[in-house]
């Protein structure tokens, strides 16, 4: 039994809406079996760890104020959060104080202004996996008919992706039609893909709604029936997507940070996904291992060097070297991204099966 004082942790996540509370769920599931699991092997140097959650409801503000708490509260580091947007506040605040944060989950590149030794990421960088999923769509397309329209809400996150896709796109004769999707609605953005002729439609948008309604409207046009639907941001990886759209769900594909299952995780991860399968009381997504080897990292770091935060920066992340769930994890400078990143982690183009929605397909997987 553990009687020295925690060793604190800082846990951000998007707990209720307008964040992805789903995806905020699994995400702080993964952080707590890690942490679980690192008290049960003796926690650091005989001190338990212990995470301080706070939610950010997807408001970069609040994260901001978040991070300025939690560091006023002694905690070590920081872990965490969803939302790309929300992820650049925080970071921004961690670079600051000279405050440790291992970023879970938000893929935008640029989550920093500049390079920091302060700020490290689990999740691959955005221009990775979108420039791989315009691939995947580029092979489905085929030659000719080339015009993706995307339905999108305003947002640093969205416009990067835009950006990534467009630029992409350009060297194969593609071109990129933006639809303002709330100003729309769901009926006028399909009187626009007919309109523009679109071979595509990528939901550049927040779930459930615009999202579901969206899926739904392009669904039961018949004017439609041969448009390609996409989601790169990964909305369809949650269960909720599944019961709120069944088979209007499927055949949808996104990005998912995943190896083929259950073969391609490691023995951590085939133990891992065992345990939040029984704690989630659903199938465990992508966003809950990154959580969990979010937790792995920083129980590694806080045991080789302490709980002192100043300690853990710059030299720790370049040192770091630990079997994650998904594969060994270690941190390296990428160009054009500021913060420390895993260049490992993998990345697939999965959909829910048409036959099954409640089953997933792998489409094409990005090897390294």
């Amino acid at each position: 039994m553990h009687t020295s004082p925690a060793v604190r942790i800082g846990a951000l996540a998007p707990l209720t809406p307008p964040g992805w509370a789903e995806a905020g769920r699994h995400l702080l599931a993964g952080l707590d079996l890690a942490v679980r699991d690192a008290n049960a092997a003796g926690g650091i140097d005989g001190r338990p760890l212990e995470l301080l959650v706070r939610d950010t409801a997807a408001d970069p503000a609040r994260a901001a104020a978040a991070v300025d708490e939690l560091a006023g509260l002694g905690v070590a580091a920081l872990a965490g959060e969803y939302h790309s947007v929300v992820a650049r506040a925080a970071a921004a605040r961690a670079d600051a104080l000279g405050l440790p944060f291992l970023c879970s989950s938000a893929v935008l590149d640029a989550l920093t202004d500049h390079p920091t030794e302060w700020v490290a990421r689990i999740a691959p960088p955005q221009s990775r996996g979108w420039r791989f999923f315009t691939d995947f769509l580029l092979d489905r397309l085929g030659a000719g008919r080339r015009r993706i329209a995307v339905a999108a809400d305003p947002s640093v996150y969205w416009e990067s992706g835009i950006r990534i896709l467009r630029e992409h796109l350009a060297r194969y004769d593609g071109e990129v039609v933006v639809l303002d999707a709330r100003g729309l609605g769901p009926e006028g953005v399909c009187d626009a893909l007919v309109a523009h002729d679109a071979s595509a439609l990528l939901l550049l948008v927040g779930h459930p709604e615009p999202a579901v309604p969206l899926v739904r409207a392009v669904r039961r046009d018949e004017r439609l029936a041969g448009i390609l639907l996409g989601a790169p941001a990964g909305q369809p990886e949650l269960p909720s997507w599944a019961s709120l759209l069944g088979a209007d769900g499927a055949g949808i594909p996104f990005l998912r940070y995943l190896p083929d299952l259950p073969e391609g995780l490691t023995s951590l991860g085939a133990r891992v996904a065992a345990a939040l399968r029984e704690q989630l009381a659903e199938e465990p997504s992508f966003v809950a291992f990154e959580g969990y080897d979010t937790g792995v990292v920083l129980a590694e770091l806080l045991r080789a060097h302490g709980p002192d935060r100043t300690r853990l920066a710059p030299a720790a992340w370049a040192k770091v070297a630990v079997e994650g769930t998904r594969g060994p994890i270690r941190f390296s400078r990428v160009p054009g991204i500021g913060v420390w990143q895993w260049a490992g982690a993998p990345i697939q183009v999965v959909d829910r099966d048409p036959a099954d929605p409640s089953r997933f397909r792998v489409r094409v997987r990005h090897t390294l």
